[in-house]
C-alpha cells in the first residue's frame, strides 16, 4: 500500500531528545529564577550607602543569560539527540536490510546481532529463527514437489510403456495387461489421495471433536487383522483411555498409519507390535512399539520425511508409497502435537505421539476414565 512520505524515526526521536532537554533546561531556569526572586526586593531602598539591585535589574542581567543558555541546550540536543538516535537505530537498520533481502527471495541471509539481550537482540534472533524455519519449509517443499512429481510420473511411465507393447503386440493376451494397469492405476490412486490427505492435514481444515486414542488403536488393530496374520505378526493393544481434541476421521487414519507401518516393517516371522495408551497432565500419548531389523540413528531421523521408505526396509507387498510416516507427523502437527521416532535396542522402532489433552467432560454421561483395558490380536 502506497504511503505519502514522512519524518524519518531518527528526526523525530532527536527532535524528542532536544524537545525533553528544553523542557528539562527551562524547568531548571525558572527554579533558579524564582530562587533569586525570594531575595532581591521589588524596589531599590532608600538611605546612605550604595543602593541594592532590584528584582527589574535581576532580570536584565539573568534573562539574556538564560536564552544563551536554551539555545545552546537546543542545539546540544538536536546534533546530541541525532547521534544517540543513530547509535539506537543502527540494529533497526541491520534487521531491515535483512527483511529486503528476504523479499527478494533469498532466505539464506542471517542478522546474527552482536551484543548484550535487549530488544532489539530479541527482534533480531526472531527474525533470524523465522528465517531458519521458512528457508527450511521452502527446502522441504522442493524436495516434496520433486519426490511426488517423480512418484506421479512413474506409474503415468509404466502404463504409457504397457499400451505402447499392447499396440505392438496386438496378440499379446490382454487379461496380463488389464491386471498390471489395475494395479498401477491402484497404486496412482492410493499415491494421489495420500498427498491430498497430507495436503488436508497441513491446512488444519477440520473440526474437533472429542476423540479417544484407546478405541481407535483398537479399531486399527481390528483393520489390520488379516495382514497381521499373514505375515505372522502378533499385535497386542493395552493402556488408559486418552482423550484429545481433534479431526476423528485424521486421528484414525494416523492411528492406522503408525500399526499398518509396524506390522509391514516387522520380522520375517514371530513378529509382534505392542501399541499403548495413556494419560498423563495436559496430554494424551500413544505408542507404537514392533519388532523388526535394527535402526541407525540416521535413518530414524528420516523416516518421517515424505517418500522416505527406509533402505532395508521396503518390502515387495505393502511397500506403501512412502508417505506413512509423513501423514502421520503431519497430521500430529496439526492437533498441535509431538511425534518422536526412536529405534528400539533389539530392532524395531518406537513411535511415540503426544497430543494435548481433551478438557474434562462435565456432562453426567461423561465416559468413567481411568479404567484399565487389555486386548490382543494374535
Amino acid at each position: 500500500m502506497a504511503r505519502p512520505p514522512g519524518p524519518s524515526v531518527r528526526l523525530k526521536l532527536a527532535l524528542s531528545y532536544a524537545g525533553f532537554l528544553m523542557v528539562a533546561g527551562t524547568l531548571l531556569l525558572a527554579t533558579v529564577w524564582v530562587f533569586l526572586l525570594r531575595y532581591v526586593p521589588d524596589r531599590a531602598g532608600f538611605g546612605p550607602g550604595p543602593s541594592s539591585p532590584t528584582r527589574s535589574d535581576l532580570l536584565d542581567a539573568f534573562a539574556p543569560r538564560a536564552a544563551q543558555a536554551l539555545a545552546f541546550l537546543l542545539l546540544f540536543g538536536l546534533l546530541g539527540g541525532w547521534l544517540l538516535a543513530g547509535r539506537m537505530l543502527a540494529p533497526l537498520s541491520r534487521i531491515t536490510e535483512a527483511t529486503r533481502i528476504a523479499a527478494t527471495g533469498s532466505l539464506s541471509h542471517r542478522i546474527r546481532l552482536e551484543g548484550r539481550n535487549d530488544e532489539f537482540r530479541e527482534l533480531a534472533d526472531g527474525f533470524d529463527a523465522m528465517l531458519a524455519r521458512l528457508e527450511a519449509q521452502v527446502a522441504e517443499q522442493q524436495r516434496f514437489a520433486a519426490n511426488a512429481s517423480h512418484e506421479l510420473r512413474t506409474p503415468l511411465a509404466i502404463t504409457q510403456t504397457l499400451l505402447d507393447v499392447a499396440r505392438r503386440d496386438p496378440s499379446r493376451d490382454p487379461r496380463e495387461l488389464v491386471d498390471t494397469l489395475y494395479e498401477v492405476n491402484a497404486r496412482a490412486i492410493g499415491l494421489t489421495e495420500a498427498l491430498l490427505l497430507l495436503s488436508r492435514a497441513e491446512q488444519r481444515s477440520f473440526l474437533l471433536e472429542r476423540v479417544d486414542l484407546s478405541l481407535l488403536s483398537e479399531d486399527a488393530a481390528e483393520t489390520l487383522l488379516p495382514m497381521a496374520e499373514a505375515r505372522g505378526v502378533t499385535v497386542d493393544t493395552s493402556g488408559d483411555p486418552a482423550t484429545t481434541m481433534g479431526s476423528s476421521v485424521l486421528l484414525q487414519q494416523m492411528t492406522t498409519n503408525l500399526v499398518h507401518n509396524a506390522v509391514v516393517h516387522n520380522l520375517p516371522e514371530n513378529g509382534t507390535v505392542r501399541v499403548t495408551t495413556g494419560a498423563r497432565p495436559g496430554a494424551a500419548l500413544l505408542t507404537v512399539e514392533n519388532t523388526g531389523e535394527r535402526l541407525s540413528p540416521q535413518l530414524v531421523a528420516t523416516l518421517a520425511e515424505p517418500f522416505q521408505r527406509g533402505t532395508g526396509r521396503t518390502r515387495t507387498d505393502h511397500a506403501g508409497v512412502g508417505l506413512g510416516l509423513a501423514i502421520v507427523d503431519s497430521i500430529v502437527r496439526a492437533h498441535d502435537g509431538t511425534l518422536v521416532l526412536a529405534a528400539r535396542p533389539g530392532g524395531g522402532l518406537v513411535a511415540t505421539v503426544q497430543l494435548p489433552a481433551a478438557p474434562p467432560e462435565t456432562s453426567p454421561d461423561a465416559r468413567a476414565s481411568g479404567l484399565p483395558r487389555d486386548h490382543t490380536v494374535p
